[in-house]
């Protein structure tokens, strides 16, 4: 039962960036997924799986798998890129290609 202790990526489909701040713990599973046969769910045995714990900073999280004796994997987030963009950047004498319809 190893835990991954990361910082969940901002979500794709909107522009903010809520619940990134704070750092994530997940268990890794223990049994592999089955898919049942009569409805074509998948299912697992595995509890762990549906726990989520979250922590403010990686130091909490990493005291709490020692604390309680779990394994555990931390993965560093990378760093995004934010570039500047203005809507005038279109229209700018500076563009490579000049603005055409």
């Amino acid at each position: 039962m190893t835990a991954h202790i990361f910082k969940p990526a901002k979500n794709a489909m909107q522009s903010g960036k809520a619940k990134t701040r704070d750092w994530q713990l997940d268990y890794e599973p223990e049994q592999p997924r089955v898919v049942e046969p009569l409805m074509g769910w998948t299912s697992s045995g595995d509890m762990k799986q549906q726990v989520t714990l979250r922590f403010e900073t990686k130091e909490e999280a990493v005291a709490y798998c020692e604390r309680e004796g779990i394994p555990y994997q931390v993965l560093e987030p990378k760093e995004s890129m934010h570039r500047q963009v203005a809507y005038a950047d279109n229209f700018a004498f500076r563009r490579g290609e000049p603005w055409t319809h």
